[in-house]
C-alpha cells in the first residue's frame, strides 16, 4: 500500500506545514551542521517534504512544484481545506540555502532542485531551431533542460542531444528500454535524467557514460535489479527507484560516496547489506514498504542520516545500535509490528518528526522527556491505555494524534504544550476533556471524535485560535455553549450525539462555515440556524425534523442542505427560497410529491430524492436545467413504473441513478442527454435499449444488473468511453451471460459484432430455403402472415413492364414502316421478347424478392436478423409448411454444431 492509514488529509497537510516551521527554527540552533555539497546547497531551498500520503517527485522544471499523490489525492484543495491551520512560515531563502534543515522532510520522492542552476549559462540552442520548434521539442528556456514527458518515444533522443547541450533531461512516461543509439559525447554533461513510468524493466549498462549525472529518477517501472555500472556513476547525488520490483539491494552502492538521497521505497527487499555504512554522506533513506522483518542495524552506522523511512514494513522491534543515529530528525515507521520501543531510541536528541502509527505499541516510555526538539509525534492505531505524564516536556511538540487507540485520559499537565496545534483524540475510551485545556493557548485543530464524552467544559472558550472541533459520536446531550464564544471557528461536527434543542447562542457563530449536527434527536429546525448567515455546508440527517421554518431564507450562503432520514410528508416549499443552494439530500422522508417551486433553486446541482414515496416520477424536477445528479432510487418506499420523456429536458445531467424501481423502459429520447456520464438503473424490469441510448458518448458506467434484458444491440460498441459495465442477472441470451460476466465493453462488442455477421449469413440461407421449398399455396398463407399481399410482391415487375412499355413507345413507338426501314426490326423483337419473359417470373424468384422486400421493411424496426428468422419461423408453423421447417432445423442444427 501506499499511503499512511488512519491519517487524515487534514492532518497530513498540516504536518507538511509544520515540517516546514520546524526547518526554519533548526536552522537558528548553533552547531548545526551547515556544511553539505554545492548540490544541496543551491537545491535546500525548494525542497519539500513528503506529507503522509503523498509523494514528491524530482521535477526541477519551470520553477514549480508538481506533488504525485500515491493515492491518487488531487493537488488543489477546496476552499474549506485552505482555510485550515494557515500558520506564519520564519524562514527566509538565505538561510534554507545555507543549511542542511531543509532535508527534515520524508522523502518517497522528493519534488526537489528547482532552478537550481538557474543563473548558469551553459550553451546556446542551435539558430536553425525555432522558439516554435523548441517548443515542440520540448527544449527549455534555460538552455540546458530538455522535457519529452509523454511523447510516445521507444527510443533514447539522441538527435536533440545533438542541438544543444543538455543538462537536464526528462523522458517520463514514454517506452524507452535502452541508451542505444546515444553518442556518449552528448551525454558527458548530463546531471540530471528522469526515467520515471517507462516500462524499464533493468537499467542499461550505458547508464555507466553519464559521468556527471547527480540526479538518476527510475522511479515507477518494472525493474527487478541495478546492474554493477551504476557503481561508476561517481558523482551521484539522489538516487530515486521507488515503485519497482528490486528484490535484492543494489550492487556496489556502497562506492558511491557522494550520494546522498537513496529513494528504495515500495520494492520487495527484505535484506539490507552490513556495506551499507560506506555511503558516508547519505542525508535521506527511504524504505517504506518494502518486506523488511527487522531494523537493519546497517541503518545505525550512517553517520549523516536526518530522515528514515521505513513505514509499511514488518519490522517488529528496534536493535539498541538505533542510538548510534546522532544527526536523525525524522524516523517513520508507520504500519509496522512494532510492540515496544527499545529505550535507546529517546537518545536520539535531534529528533523532530516521529510517526509510529498502526503498530502494536502497549507502552510509551517515560522518557520520551528526552525528545526536546521533536514537533510532530503520530501514536494512532496502537494499543496504548495511557501516555506518560513526561510528554509535557515535548515543549517544542505542535502535533500530537492519539487516534484509535485505548486512552481513558490524557496527561494531567498536557497544558503545558504551548506550542500544541492540533490534537488529536478520536475512538477512545474518554469520558471527558480536561478543564485544563483552555490552557493551549494556540491549539487550532480538536478532535475527540468516538468517545464516550458527556460534555464540553466551558473553559474551551479561552482557546480563542481554535478552527476545527470533532465531538462526533459521543453522548453530549446538550449543544456545548463553549463553542458559541470561539470566534476562529469555521468547522463544527457533533454528529451523532443526544442534542436535542440549539440554543440561541449558536447565532453569535457568524463565522461557521460547516455544521454537521446528523444522527442527533432534534425535532425541529431551529429558527437560530436561521442566524447563520455565513454558514455553507449544514448536515441535519437522521434526525425527526419535519418543516422547515420561512426564515431559511436568510442562509443566503448555504450551498449543501442534508435532510435525509427526517420526518418530511410534504415537500418544505420553503428551501426554494435558498437560490444558492448547490446541494440538496432529502432522502428516506415520506414525499409523495415535488412543488413547483423547485425551479427557483437556480443553481442547483445535485439532489437526493431516493425512498421515498412518490406516487410517479416528479415531473417538476424536468424543469432543473443546472442539475448534474439526480438519484431517485427506491430502495425503501413506492416503486416507480415509468420515466417520464420531459426527462431529456436536463440537459446538464452528468449522473442519474433510477435504481430499485419497477421502471420497464428506458424513455427512449434519453439520448438527448448529452452529458450523462453514469447511468445506474439496476434492479428494475426493462427489457429492451433504445437505440438513442448508444449515442450517449461521454457514458463512462452503465449498470443494469437485476433488469429483463435478454438481448444487446449490436451498435452498444458505440458507447466507446463507457469504462464500467454491470449486466449481472439478466437473463441474457444475446449474449451469453457467460461474456457479460467479464464487464469488458470490447469482449461483449466482438461477440455482438460476429454474431450479427453470423446471423445474416444463416438468414439469407432460410431465405433460400424457403424460397426453393414452397408452395403457391402457402407463399400466399406467408405473405399474409408477413403482412405482405401476394400483389405487392408482384409489383417491382409491373412496374418494370410499364416502364419498359413506356420507354418502347417514346423512343422506337413510331409507324411499323418506319422500324422497319430504320433497322429498329430486330430490336423491336427482342424488346418484345424480353417482356414476355419477364411477364412469366418463377414462384421461387418471387418468393426470395418478398422475402428480401420483407427484410427492408422490418429494418426499419431495428429488428436484427436473429429476430427476423424467429418471427419467419414462427409465421412458417402457422401455415403448416413442416417439410420448409424441417429443412431450417437442419440447418439450424448444423450451425450450432460448427459453433460448439
Amino acid at each position: 500500500m501506499s499511503e499512511k492509514e488512519g491519517m487524515s488529509e487534514e492532518l497530513e497537510d498540516t504536518i507538511s506545514q509544520f515540517r516546514k516551521e520546524s526547518r526554519s527554527q533548526s536552522m537558528k540552533e548553533p552547531g548545526f551542521i551547515k556544511e553539505t555539497s554545492n548540490l544541496i546547497n543551491e537545491a535546500s531551498d525548494y525542497l519539500e517534504g513528503k506529507s503522509s500520503n503523498q509523494i514528491y517527485e524530482t521535477h526541477p522544471r519551470q520553477n514549480t512544484l508538481e506533488p504525485t499523490s500515491s493515492s491518487g489525492r488531487k493537488s488543489k484543495r477546496n476552499e474549506e481545506q485552505k482555510k485550515n491551520l494557515q500558520f506564519s512560515e520564519t524562514s527566509t531563502r538565505t538561510e534554507t540555502s545555507q543549511s542542511l534543515s531543509s532535508l527534515t522532510g520524508r522523502t518517497a520522492e522528493y519534488q526537489a532542485l528547482v532552478n537550481f542552476l538557474s543563473h548558469e549559462t551553459v550553451g546556446e540552442v542551435s539558430p536553425q531551431v525555432s522558439e516554435e520548434n523548441q517548443k515542440q521539442l520540448g527544449l527549455g528556456a534555460d538552455n540546458f533542460t530538455v522535457n519529452l514527458e509523454a511523447k510516445g518515444l521507444q527510443e533514447f533522443p539522441r538527435d536533440i542531444l545533438k542541438i544543444k547541450y543538455v543538462k537536464y533531461l526528462y523522458l517520463d512516461k514514454n517506452q524507452i528500454k535502452t541508451f542505444q543509439g546515444a553518442d556518449s559525447g552528448d551525454l558527458l554533461g548530463l546531471e540530471i535524467l528522469s526515467l520515471q513510468e517507462n516500462g524499464l524493466s533493468s537499467l542499461p549498462s550505458e547508464i555507466q557514460l553519464l559521468h556527471n549525472l547527480r540526479i538518476l529518477n527510475v522511479s515507477h517501472n518494472h525493474i527487478s535489479h541495478i546492474p554493477k555500472e551504476i557503481s561508476q556513476l561517481g558523482n551521484i547525488r539522489q538516487l530515486f527507484f521507488y515503485n519497482n520490483y528490486i528484490d535484492n539491494f543494489p550492487s556496489d552502492l556502497e562506492c558511491l560516496g557522494n550520494l546522498e538521497i537513496l529513494s528504495l521505497g515500495k520494492n520487495k527487499l527484505r535484506h539490507i547489506p552490513d556495506t551499507l555504512p560506506s555511503l558516508k554522506n547519505l542525508r535521506v533513506l527511504n524504505l517504506e514498504y518494502n518486506q523488511l522483518t527487522i531494523f537493519p542495524k546497517a541503518l545505525c552506522f550512517l553517520p549523516k542520516l536526518i530522515s528514515l523511512d521505513l513505514t509499511g514494513n514488518l519490522i517488529s522491534s528496534l536493535p539498541k545500535e538505533i542510538k548510534e543515529l546522532k544527526n536523525l530528525e525524522t524516523l517513520l515507521l508507520d504500519h509496522n509490528k512494532l510492540t515496544f520501543l527499545a529505550v535507546e531510541i529517546f537518545q536520539l536528541l535531534k529528533i523532530k518528526e516521529l510517526q509510529l502509527a498502526d503498530n502494536k505499541l502497549e507502552v510509551i516510555s517515560h522518557k520520551i522527556e528526552n525528545f526536546r526538539e521533536l514537533r510532530i509525534l503520530i501514536l494512532d492505531k496502537n494499543l496504548l491505555k495511557s501516555i506518560p505524564e513526561k510528554i509535557s516536556c515535548c515543549a517544542m511538540l505542535e502535533c500530537l494524534s492519539l487516534s484509535d487507540n485505548k486512552l481513558t485520559e490524557l496527561p494531567k499537565n498536557i497544558h503545558k504544550l504551548k506550542n500544541l496545534r492540533k490534537l488529536h483524540v478520536n475512538r477512545n475510551n474518554m469520558v471527558k476533556i480536561t478543564d485544563s485545556i483552555s490552557h493551549l493557548n494556540n491549539i487550532c485543530s480538536l478532535e475527540f471524535s468516538g468517545n464516550i464524552i458527556t460534555g464540553v467544559p466551558i473553559e474551551i472558550k479561552n482557546c480563542q485560535k481554535i478552527i476545527k472541533i470533532e465531538l462526533s459520536y459521543n453522548k453530549i446531550m446538550y449543544f456545548p455553549l463553549g463553542l458559541c464564544a470561539l470566534d476562529s471557528l469555521y468547522y463544527l461536527s457533533v454528529s451523532g450525539n443526544c442534542i436535542s434543542e440549539i440554543p440561541v447562542d449558536v447565532s453569535f457563530s457568524k463565522q461557521l462555515l460547516h455544521l454537521e449536527l446528523s444522527e442527533n434527536k432534534l425535532l425541529i429546525f431551529s429558527e437560530h440556524f436561521c442566524s447563520l448567515i455565513n454558514l455553507q455546508y449544514l448536515d441535519l440527517g437522521k434526525n425527526q425534523i419535519k418543516k422547515i421554518p420561512a426564515s431559511i431564507s436568510n442562509m443566503i450562503s448555504l450551498h449543501v442542505l442534508i435532510l435525509c432520514c427526517n420526518k418530511f410528508e410534504t415537500f418544505p416549499r420553503e428551501l426554494c427560497t435558498l437560490e444558492n443552494l448547490q446541494v440538496l439530500d432529502l432522502s428516506e422522508n415520506q414525499l409523495q410529491k415535488i412543488s413547483s417551486d423547485i425551479c427557483n433553486l437556480k443553481g442547483i446541482q445535485k439532489l437526493n430524492f431516493s425512498s421515498n414515496q412518490f406516487i410517479h416520477f416528479p415531473i417538476e424536477l424536468c424543469q432543473l436545467q443546472s442539475l448534474e445528479q439526480l438519484n431517485i432510487s427506491q430502495i425503501k418506499g413506492r416503486k416507480l413504473t415509468r420515466l417520464p420523456g420531459e426527462l431529456s429536458n436536463m440537459t446538464q445531467l452528468k449522473e442519474l441513478d433510477i435504481s430499485n424501481n419497477a421502471i420497464r423502459e428506458i424513455p427512449r429520447n434519453i439520448g438527448e442527454l448529452r452529458n450523462l456520464v453514469s447511468l445506474h438503473a439496476y434492479n428494475n424490469q426493462i427489457s429492451y435499449l433504445p437505440p438513442s441510448l448508444l449515442s450517449l458518448n461521454d457514458l463512462q458506467q452503465l449498470n443494469l444488473s437485476g433488469n429483463n434484458l435478454t438481448a444487446l444491440p449490436s451498435a452498444i460498441y458505440n458507447l466507446f468511453s463507457l469504462k464500467e459495465i454491470n449486466f449481472d442477472d439478466n437473463p441474457l441470451l444475446r449474449p451469453p451471460m457467460e461474456i457479460c460476466k467479464g464487464k469488458q465493453l470490447y469482449t461483449i462488442a466482438c461477440y455482438l459484432q460476429r454474431a450479427d455477421e453470423r446471423d445474416e449469413k444463416i438468414l439469407e440461407k432460410i431465405f433460400k430455403i424457403v424460397a426453393n421449398n414452397i408452395t403457391e399455396t402457402n407463399f400466399e398463407f406467408l405473405c399474409q402472415k408477413l403482412n405482405l399481399a401476394n400483389s405487392e410482391t408482384d409489383m417491382p415487375t409491373k412496374r418494370k413492364l410499364i416502364l419498359v412499355y413506356y420507354m418502347f413507345v417514346i423512343h422506337i413507338g413510331r409507324p411499323y414502316n418506319v422500324i422497319k426501314n430504320k433497322g429498329y426490326e430486330d430490336r423491336l423483337t427482342f424488346t418484345h421478347n424480353w417482356l414476355c419473359d419477364l411477364g412469366t417470373v418463377s414462384l421461387s424468384e418471387r418468393a426470395h424478392q418478398a422475402l428480401v422486400i420483407w427484410k427492408t421493411q422490418s429494418n426499419k424496426l431495428s429488428l436484427t436478423a436473429a429476430d427476423l428468422r424467429d418471427q419467419l419461423i414462427r409465421a412458417l408453423t402457422m401455415i403448416g409448411a413442416y417439410e420448409i421447417m424441417d429443412k431450417i432445423t437442419a440447418l439450424n442444427l448444423f450451425t450450432r454444431a460448427i459453433k460448439f
